[in-house]
């Protein structure tokens, strides 16, 4: 399928896990790619295996939580392609785990509050100000499982993924009327390297409450990602959708 052609998509958090996935399979399905990530080694080594495959692909070093990178970042891509068609959140970070919220440093809530839904709020402020010229976006805001349900011990986690599930909902009614869809996506445990440093107990608790009793993949939640930003999905917006191995069940 080539449903991408012509078409530009943003991916923050693109240089690994569930980014890369999704820029990889928006890529081979003719998608010109903008990677945005923190982590410039990282973003260079992305880079070259995706160009190795022959997608067009572009980098961007942004640390999302901050607004004038963002901004200048957007204009940069525009500048570059001349348009947005696409933009994914996925940069985020786990933030404490297996910690009490008594004990839960507020300077960690911070920097969750910032990567998380801060940043998610901008890059979807100053991507919506691109689409708006043509009319026409798909923007989907990577959320969590623990949003909808709450990960007991991940105080940040949960409540700024809870946070990006309400900015979904109230600004794809605010865009209801118009050709740019705003959707989100709430995975259970994904197999990615961010959870690498999640506590064993912690993992073995969220693990256990899947009944389909596996993590995730990458390719998984790339497929379900690339039907909700195509065309296709022309009829959905404001929606958190579930890739979550049977434990969302509403």
């Amino acid at each position: 399928m080539k449903r991408f052609e012509n078409q530009v998509a943003v991916i923050s958090g693109g240089a690994e896990g569930l980014g890369f996935a999704i820029a990889e399979r928006i890529g081979s399905e003719g998608g010109s790619l903008a990677l945005f990530d923190i982590n410039g080694t990282l973003l260079k080594k992305a880079l070259m295996l995706l160009k190795d495959k022959g997608y067009i692909a572009e980098g961007y070093q942004v640390d999302i939580s901050l607004e004038p990178a963002v901004e200048h970042a957007i204009e940069l891509v525009k500048a570059t392609f001349g348009k947005i068609d696409i933009m994914i959140n996925s940069a985020g970070i786990v933030g404490p785990t297996s910690t009490r919220i008594t004990d839960y440093p507020v300077e960690e809530y911070d920097r969750i509050y910032a990567i998380n839904l801060r940043g998610a709020f901008l890059m979807t402020k100053y991507t919506l100000k691109v689409m708006e010229q043509n009319n026409y976006g798909r923007i989907l805001l990577l959320a969590s499982i623990a949003g909808k349900e709450g990960n007991p011990f991940m105080t940040g986690y949960s409540s700024m993924k809870a946070g990006v599930i309400g900015l979904v909902k109230g600004v794809g009614k605010e865009y209801a009327q118009t050709g740019i869809t705003v959707n989100g996506l709430a995975p259970a445990v994904i197999k990615t390297a961010m959870n690498e440093h999640t506590a064993p107990e912690q993992l073995a608790y969220m693990t256990s409450k899947i009944p389909m009793n596996r993590l995730g993949t990458v390719e998984e939640v790339a497929s379900i990602s690339a039907w909700i930003v195509s065309n296709e999905a022309s009829f959905n917006t404001g929606f958190v959708f579930d890739i979550s191995g049977g434990r969302a069940t509403y």
